[in-house]
């Protein structure tokens, strides 16, 4: 069983700096495990790590789609995997780092792809699909919160198809999502995870302040972009920091209010990334790099004696 090294955590806690400095010291390259950062042009909102914040290290799964293509979990599990097979052909070390919880989760092995038993109904599933295109993401989610709130606390806003699958089995079973029988997963990787997290209110301050430093290195242009091309009927388009600028630029908004709301959402987003981490991975260990820098030793250290010892499968 292939060794990997796995980082996650919500935004804003240091997990780029954190996989840039792993692969220096235990000579890996990175494989980025968030669901936006494949596509092409949307940089700076979703904190894409700069060539010079690369460092010369490889990087994988960045830039691969136009902003109007589609990209699903399964791709996703497909190419990573091909990149830890390619990273291990280098004598490298793969270094999975990202929010996007599902996705790391289906990689490992611990979600299978494919999900419960209850079946599919194409009519169910069409329904909720127009309904998200007329009404938004958002709507979609405050739908299942209201049938499903432990489901919804798990999934996303941006997760639209997870979110139509649990709508989707609620209708046909009337059972919720969340007490469906959980198809348990076999983990395809030896995997040391790394969780990444600090204090609430410091996290909050954390995501306020990396918000303006967005806005100040041009995050409206970049949106302007995307909403140029159609974003707000694109899948990437529905990522925070994106979708909160389309009605400013339609003039139903100011720009602090939507400011405020990108601030609002990422904080949101960032409180149900640590929930979801907490109960559908198993085996992290967490640690606060923002309150104790130090801590990256005691990392680096594991990480080593993790990576010398032989795999027991």
């Amino acid at each position: 069983m292939k060794k990997i090294i796995v980082i996650v955590g919500p935004t804003a806690v240091g997990k780029t700096a954190l996989s840039i400095q792993m692969a220096q010291t235990l000579n890996g390259e990175i494989i980025s495990g968030d669901s936006m950062q494949v596509y092409q042009t949307l940089d700076i909102g979703t904190a894409k790590a700069t060539c010079t914040e690369q460092a010369g290290i490889k990087h994988y799964l960045l830039d691969t789609k136009r902003v109007d293509e589609t990209f699903t979990v399964a791709e996703w599990v497909d190419e990573a995997r091909k990149a830890i097979d390619e990273i291990y052909s280098h004598g490298k070390v793969p270094i999975i780092v990202g929010g996007t919880g599902f996705y790391i989760a289906a990689l490992l092995g611990d979600m299978p792809l494919g999900g419960n038993e209850a079946g599919a109904d194409e009519t169910i599933r069409t329904k909720w699909e127009a309904f998200s295109k007329q009404y938004g993401s958002e709507a979609l989610w405050q739908e299942l919160n209201k049938v499903d709130s432990k489901a919804a606390e798990k999934i996303s806003p941006n997760n639209t198809r997870r979110i139509i699958r649990a709508l989707e089995v609620f209708e046909l079973t009337g059972i919720p999502f969340s007490k469906q029988p959980r198809t348990l997963g076999k983990r395809e990787y030896d995997a040391y995870i790394i969780g990444l997290t600090t204090q609430r209110d410091i996290l909050y301050q954390r995501i306020n302040q990396r918000v303006d430093e967005m806005i100040s290195v041009g995050l409206e242009k970049e949106a302007y972009q995307l909403f140029e091309q159609g974003g707000q009927n694109l899948q990437s388009g529905t990522g925070i920091g994106y979708k909160e600028w389309y009605p400013y630029f339609e003039h139903k908004s100011d720009l602090t209010s939507t400011i405020e709301l990108i601030k609002r959402n990422s904080r949101r987003f960032a409180k149900r990334q640590l929930t979801w981490f907490r109960h559908q991975i198993e085996g992290i260990q967490w640690f606060d790099l923002v309150a104790n820098r130090d801590e990256i030793t005691v990392i680096l250290n594991r990480s080593e004696l993790f990576l010398q010892y032989e795999s027991k499968n």
